[in-house]
This record gives structure tokens, C-alpha cells and sequence, in this order.
């Protein structure tokens, strides 16, 4: 089974922009256990790739985490309470209200 992740042309644009700065050369998504509901999604900046890494143009997951979020799209979101990076799973059972917990 192909493991796969989608990203909004938003997601997209803002990750190109944030990655242009040779400082932040990767924006990398992990999923790590913890948070209100069971699993969090961490969000970050690195310059390397690891072992177990999978690109995605400028995205980097490490396959653990690809394998808990496979099949979700990645987009980016500008509120009246602030911008953040979003992460619809249809692999989630549940959710916390701050979109970045839940349960599979």
C-alpha cells in the first residue's frame, strides 16, 4: 500500500515561502504520542534528512508518523485568532478542540 499525503496549494505556497531561508531548509510534520487524545502533530523546521525520512518537495515525515497519517491532506489556515498548519486525518477517531490531538 502506497503511503501518501496530500497538501493544499496553501500548504504548499506557505512551506516555500517559511523554507526559502536557508536556515529552515525542511518543514518537517511528526506525529508523537501525547497531547489530550492520545497522539499530537508536531510541527517544525529541520536542515536534515534522517534514515527513516520521506520527502514530500520540502516536507519531511519519518515513516512512524507517514504511517499514522497516511491518506490526510496538510493545509494552512489564516484565522482571526491566527495562522497555523492543519491536518485533516480520516484515520482519527477523535480530536482535541486545538486540532493538533487525537485518537486513531
Amino acid at each position: 500500500m502506497e503511503k501518501k499525503l496530500e497538501f493544499t496549494d496553501r500548504a504548499k505556497n506557505q512551506i516555500k515561502k517559511i523554507t526559502k531561508s536557508e536556515e529552515k531548509k525542511y518543514f518537517r510534520i511528526a506525529v508523537q504520542g501525547g497531547g489530550c487524545s492520545g497522539y499530537k502533530y508536531n510541527f517544525s523546521f529541520d536542515n536534515n534528512l534522517e534514515k527513516d525520512d520521506i520527502l514530500f518537495d520540502r516536507t519531511i515525515i519519518d515513516k512512524a508518523s507517514l504511517e499514522i497519517i497516511s491518506g490526510s491532506t496538510v493545509d494552512f489556515k489564516k484565522e482571526m485568532i491566527g495562522e497555523s498548519f492543519t491536518i485533516n486525518n480520516p484515520k482519527a477517531t477523535s480530536s482535541c478542540g486545538c486540532g493538533l490531538s487525537f485518537s486513531a
